[in-house]
C-alpha cells in the first residue's frame, strides 16, 4: 500500500514537472535570444568542436558544454577562419570577439530558430532535473506532501520558468550546489568513501558551472562551526570524542574537495588542450617548457576567470525607482518580495508562524524533521544564512536569478510543513483543519498565478508593486532581457508598420526578429521621429537610458510589461523642456558604461573586419577615463 501510494506521488510530480517544462518552454519558443546566451552559446559550441576556451572565460563552461551538445549532433556551422575567431587569441581581445562570433553563429552561419531552440533543450532538462532533486529532497525531509508542496512551488516560480530555458549558469549552479550541500550533510552523517566521491562530483559539477559556488566552501565552514554551538545527530558529547567525530569528517570532506578539484582540473585540461598558451609565456617560450604551459594552463584559466569576476563584480544598480552606483543591501530582499508568487510568500509566512509556535512546546512531540535527516536541514538552513549573506554583501545586483540559490534553499525551507500540520491534528483538530485549507488554497493559487502568467514570465511582479509600472521597480533581467523582440515585430505587422524605431536592451542583430526595426536612442530623438512609433525597453525608460518623458504620450505594453510602443507627438518639444527628452547632461548609458557600448558592439557585429580598430580605440576610451583629471592652478 506505501508503495502504490509513493507511486502516485511520484507520478503527480512527473505531471507538475511536465507543467513546468510546457509553460517554460513554450514561453521560449516565443522569446528571442537574451543578453548572456549570444556569448554563451557561440562559446559552447567553439568548446566542443575545437577544445579551446578562449570565449567567455568569465564564466566557467559546464552549462555551455551542456547547452551546445544538440548543436554538435546537429552539424551546426561555425567559421574559425573568422577574425572574430583569430582575433581573439588573447584574454581581453576575445572579450570582445566573443559577441560578434556569438552572433554570427546565430545569424549568419546557420539558422537562428533552431539554433536557439536547440542551445535551450538541454537547460530546460537541467531545470526539470533541479525540479526532480527539490521533491526527491523534499520529500525525504517532510514526507509525500512536502515533495508535492515544494515541487508545486518551484514550478510555479516565475523566475524559474523564466531562467529555465535560457543558456545561462545559475539553474545549473543552483542545481549542482543543492546537491553539493546534501552530499555534504551525507559525509557528516556517513563519512564513507562512496559518499565522498558524490559529494566530489557534485561539488565539481558546481564549480564548474559558476565560479560563485565557491562560496560552498564557506557554507562548509559555518556548518562545522555551528556543531561546536549546537550539536546535531549523532554527535557525541564527550569532547575527545567530539574532536575525533569531528575530524573524521572533516578529512572524509577534505578529501571529496581534492577529488573536486581533480575533476574540474581534467575538464579544463581537456577543453583547452588546443588553446594557445601565449599566456603563460613568461615561464618561457619554445617546445621545452610548452608541457608545463599547458599542464598550468587549466588553474590559469580558472583562477583568471575568478578574478574577473571579482574585478568585475560591482556595477550599477536600480531598485525602487532609484539609480545606485554599486550593489545595496536591500537589492534583494526587496525583489524577492515583488518577484515571488503571493502564494509562496503566505506559504513562508504560514510555516514560520507554525515553526514558532511549535518551539513554544514539547520539542520532542513537535520535531519535524525526521532524526535522520537533521545533519542534511541543518546543512541547508546554514547555506542559506551564507548564501543570502553573501547576496547581500553583493556589489553586483542585477537579477533574481542571482538569488536562484537562497530562493530553492527557501523553498525546501517548506519541507516540515505538512508534518506540522499532522501533527496539529492531535492537539486541535479544527484549527489543524483550517491550516491545511490555508496552506492548500495557497498552493494552488501559485499554480494559477504560473498558468495566469504565461507566456511573459521575465516582467512578472505580484500585487505589492500597487499598480507601479516594472520600470519604475526593478531593472535588467527582472524586466526585460532582451527576449520581447518578437512582440514589437507582432505590433509592428499590426500596425502596419514599414520601419519602427527601436532602443532595445542589449546588441543583437534586430534584423532577425524585427525586421522592420532599427537602433535607436530614446534620449537622442531627431525631427525624422515625429508622429512616429516607437519602441523601447522597459529597462531603459528610468535605468538604462533616461527616457520617462516617453510614457505622457500614447503608449501600449508589449510582452507584459518588457517592452513599450509609444506614439511620439507631431511635434517632439525640445531637449529639457516640457514633454521633451533629457539634456545631454542627464543622459544614461546601457550597462553603466562610459560611452555608448550598444552602438560599439553593434558596429563590431556588422562589420567584423573592425575588431582590431574596436578593440584600440576601446583601450583607448577607458584609458582616457581613467586618467586623473588635473586641478585649475590657484592664481
Amino acid at each position: 500500500m506505501e508503495n502504490n501510494r509513493g507511486t502516485i506521488f511520484s507520478i503527480v510530480a512527473g505531471v507538475l514537472l511536465i507543467l513546468m517544462a510546457v509553460l517554460a518552454g513554450g514561453a521560449a519558443l516565443r522569446e528571442s535570444v537574451t543578453v548572456d546566451e549570444v556569448a554563451h552559446i557561440g562559446a559552447g559550441l567553439s568548446y566542443l568542436q575545437k577544445l579551446d576556451l578562449r570565449f567567455n572565460e568569465e564564466h566557467p563552461p559546464l552549462a555551455k558544454v551542456l547547452a551546445a551538445l544538440p548543436l554538435v549532433l546537429r552539424g551546426t556551422h561555425a567559421d574559425y577562419s573568422h577574425i572574430s575567431w583569430t582575433f581573439s587569441d588573447a584574454f581581453f581581445p576575445a572579450y570582445l570577439g566573443e559577441w560578434v562570433f556569438g552572433d554570427w553563429v546565430r545569424t549568419k552561419w546557420n539558422d537562428p530558430v533552431s539554433v536557439l531552440a536547440w542551445a535551450r533543450v538541454p537547460m530546460l532538462v537541467v531545470a526539470v532535473i533541479l525540479g526532480w532533486v527539490l521533491f526527491v529532497y523534499a520529500r525525504r525531509l517532510g514526507g509525500d506532501w512536502a515533495g508535492l508542496l515544494c515541487l508545486s512551488v518551484y514550478v510555479s516560480t516565475p523566475a524559474f520558468i523564466a531562467f529555465a530555458p535560457l543558456v545561462h549558469t545559475d539553474m545549473a549552479v543552483t542545481l549542482f550546489s543543492l546537491m553539493t550541500l546534501w552530499r555534504f550533510a551525507e559525509i557528516w552523517q556517513n563519512p564513507s568513501r562512496r559518499n565522498a566521491i558524490v559529494f566530489a562530483i557534485c561539488l565539481a559539477a558546481a564549480l564548474l558551472s559558476k565560479f560563485t559556488a565557491i562560496i560552498l566552501f564557506f557554507a562548509f565552514i559555518a556548518f562545522a562551526l555551528s556543531t561546536r554551538w549546537r550539536a546535531v545527530s549523532g554527535q557525541p558529547t564527550d569532547k575527545p570524542e567530539t574532536r575525533a567525530w569531528r575530524r573524521l569528517r572533516w578529512r572524509v570532506t577534505l578529501q571529496g574537495i581534492l577529488w573536486a578539484a581533480l575533476i574540474v582540473y581534467l575538464f579544463y585540461f581537456i577543453f583547452s588542450i588546443n588553446q594557445p598558451t601565449s599566456a603563460l609565456d613568461r615561464l618561457g617560450h619554445g617546445a621545452a617548457t610548452e608541457p608545463l604551459r599547458r599542464l598550468l594552463m587549466p588553474p590559469w584559466l580558472y583562477l583568471r576567470g575568478v578574478l574577473l569576476v571579482l574585478v568585475t563584480g560591482s556595477r550599477p544598480t536600480f531598485i525602487l525607482g532609484h539609480g545606485y552606483p554599486h550593489g545595496v543591501w536591500f537589492y534583494f530582499p526587496v525583489l524577492f518580495l515583488f518577484k515571488s508568487a503571493l502564494g509562496f510568500l503566505g506559504l513562508l509566512a504560514l510555516a514560520l508562524g507554525f515553526g514558532v509556535t511549535q518551539k513554544r512546546g514539547d520539542e520532542a512531540n513537535t520535531q519535524a524533521i525526521p532524526k535522520e535527516f537533521a545533519i542534511h536541514w541543518r546543512a541547508l538552513w546554514v547555506a542559506l544564512i551564507v548564501f543570502t549573506g553573501f547576496c547581500l554583501l553583493s556589489r553586483l545586483d542585477i537579477s533574481i536569478r542571482h538569488f536562484s540559490i537562497p530562493l530553492i534553499l527557501l523553498i525546501l525551507l517548506l519541507a516540515p510543513l505538512p508534518r506540522m500540520i499532522e501533527r496539529l491534528r492531535h492537539s486541535a483538530p479544527n484549527a489543524a483543519r483550517l491550516v491545511a485549507a490555508l496552506a492548500v488554497v495557497l498552493t494552488l493559487s501559485c499554480l494559477f498565478t504560473a498558468v495566469r502568467t504565461y507566456p511573459f514570465y521575465f516582467p512578472y511582479i505580484n500585487a505589492l508593486s500597487f499598480g507601479r509600472p516594472g520600470y519604475a521597480l526593478v531593472n535588467d533581467s527582472n524586466l526585460d532581457w532582451n527576449q520581447s523582440l518578437p512582440e514589437v515585430e507582432a505590433f509592428a505587422e499590426q500596425y502596419g508598420l514599414q520601419s519602427i524605431a527601436l532602443d532595445e536592451y542589449g546588441f543583437t542583430d534586430t534584423a532577425v526578429d524585427v525586421p522592420q526595426a532599427h537602433i535607436w536612442d530614446c534620449q537622442r530623438p531627431t525631427a525624422a521621429d515625429d508622429g512616429q512609433w516607437v519602441a523601447v525597453s522597459a529597462n531603459m525608460i528610468m535605468d538604462g537610458h533616461n527616457c520617462i518623458w516617453l510614457m505622457q504620450y500614447e503608449h501600449v505594453s508589449l510582452a507584459g510589461g518588457s517592452m513599450y510602443a509609444v506614439h511620439l507627438p507631431n511635434h517632439i518639444p525640445e531637449a529639457g523642456s516640457s514633454g521633451g527628452p533629457p539634456l545631454p547632461s542627464e543622459f544614461r548609458e546601457f550597462g553603466g558604461a562610459p560611452f555608448d557600448i550598444r552602438s560599439f558592439f553593434l558596429n563590431v557585429i556588422h562589420h567584423p573586419e573592425k575588431l582590431p580598430q574596436a578593440w584600440e580605440e576601446m583601450q583607448a576610451r577607458f584609458k582616457s577615463m581613467n586618467k586623473p583629471k588635473s586641478n585649475p592652478s590657484t592664481p
